[in-house]
């Protein structure tokens, strides 16, 4: 009995001292916080980011126009001519060897080897009445006629019109002489026509898109 009382005195004293030494002991180099990371800020502060850089990224599709993009006047009268698409070529034409494939002053068609059923239509976007001149005409609802724009932004006539629509770049302008807006182009035979139609600008204060 007075060896287990011995025992246990014993511990409680080695106890206390640990205690005392420990409370004496002082902070040994550096310490760090522990920092728990609130998990559900960080999403919401990604998703955040996400959201904006996906706002921005949207906002860059619609407004895009090309660099290239070609910009006509209106059309002061309605006016047809045909353009020749026959091309020559001004060298010979050799392969990786030095070959002559084709020589200098080869023409060749490029409508034979291509469709354009439907044509092309071309109008100035952010023109009002060339809007609703379009709307309104057979070509509208021609799936196959190609719109093709010199102004405006193809993303919300695309939406209002619920139909493709391309920007005209400057070397298709050029390759169909194309002088104004509105016009239609399609195949004539061997060659294109090009009809261009006068559209009177819409009264100040109107809306003729209805």
């Amino acid at each position: 009995m007075f060896s287990t009382a011995l025992a246990i005195f014993s511990l409680l004293i080695s106890a206390s001292a640990w205690a005392t030494v420990s409370r004496h002991l002082g902070i040994v180099g550096r310490t760090f916080p522990i920092v728990e990371p609130d998990l559900l800020a960080e999403l919401r502060e990604s998703s955040l980011q996400f959201e904006q850089s996906r706002e921005e990224w949207l906002a860059r599709i619609k407004n895009y126009q090309p660099a290239n993009l070609h910009l006509l006047p209106r059309a002061a009268a309605d006016r047809t001519f045909l353009v020749d698409m026959r091309y020559v070529l001004d060298r010979d034409l050799t392969d990786a060897n030095g070959n002559i494939i084709y020589p200098k002053g080869y023409s060749f068609n490029p409508l034979e080897y291509i469709v354009l059923a439907g044509g092309l239509i071309v109008i100035d976007g952010s023109d009002p009445s060339q809007v609703s001149w379009f709307m309104h005409s057979p070509y509208s609802q021609n799936r196959q006629t190609k719109l093709l724009l010199v102004g405006g932004q193809a993303a919300d006539l695309i939406e209002k019109l619920q139909r493709p629509a391309f920007y005209l770049t400057d070397d298709m302008a050029k390759r169909l002489r194309l002088a104004a807006a509105p016009a239609l182009i399609m195949r004539k035979g061997d060659k294109m026509q090009v009809q261009e139609f006068y559209v009177p600008p819409a009264e100040p204060g109107s809306s003729n898109e209805n």
